[in-house]
């Protein structure tokens, strides 16, 4: 079975076309902005035009309008495939990747957030989440976290606020999809945001 992954939840972008448990083709950029226009794109440019039985796709947290971008585009190409579509927290897809790298031991995930904070989130050693995902303030989020080892966007900062720990600088790259546990794949496909929007529907402003 095929496995297309995209995670186009943070500033990265990335897609990984997989073939049983064999990465075909991959594709990761640190775009920043512009995950609507380069998307598609990227999909396209892999055998077979990405095409697959089974999509996995990030929830978030992360930024909101690319978490949207990905879902859409994970359901679009499922109703034009007839594939299946799961849908993955971001931080864990994170966690992993620091496994990956460090062995399997508890790691703490730092990611960026909104209006200056930190989305941080603890994983046990076999990549479970330890407790649900927060938005912190840094001052926060370093007293939160306790294993020593951290990974993500944040991990330096958390380190350097912490005085202690190890620190993997990572970005998420859908091509470690297939390592998260299979307990976190989820057919419910909703976003992840992790903290509240900044927009308020107008009749809740109107009040």
């Amino acid at each position: 079975m095929k496995t297309l992954a995209i995670d186009c939840s943070t500033e990265a972008c990335s897609i990984a076309l997989f073939d049983g448990a064999a990465l075909v083709a991959h594709d990761h950029r640190i775009l920043g902005r512009g995950h609507a226009e380069q998307l598609v794109p990227m999909v396209q440019a892999l055998p077979d035009k990405g095409q697959a039985e089974r999509i996995l796709v990030a929830l978030g947290p992360g930024s909101f309008t690319g978490i949207r971008i990905g879902i859409a585009t994970a359901r679009a190409l499922a109703l034009v495939w007839r594939a299946e579509v799961l849908g993955y927290p971001t931080l864990a897809l994170v966690a992993t990747m620091a496994r990956a790298q460090a062995g399997a031991q508890p790691v703490d995930v730092a990611m960026n957030g909104g209006h200056g904070e930190w989305f941080v989130q603890p994983f046990a050693a076999n990549g479970e989440p330890l407790a649900p995902v927060a938005s912190l303030v840094p001052e926060e989020a370093a007293l939160a976290a306790g294993a020593s080892l951290v990974a993500g966007t944040q991990a330096e900062a958390m380190v350097e606020r912490r005085g202690s720990g190890s620190a993997y600088q990572l970005h998420p790259d859908a091509c470690h999809a297939l390592d998260l546990p299979d307990s976190l794949l989820s057919p419910q496909i909703q976003p992840i945001y992790g903290r509240a929007p900044d927009a308020k529907p107008a009749a809740q402003v109107a009040r």
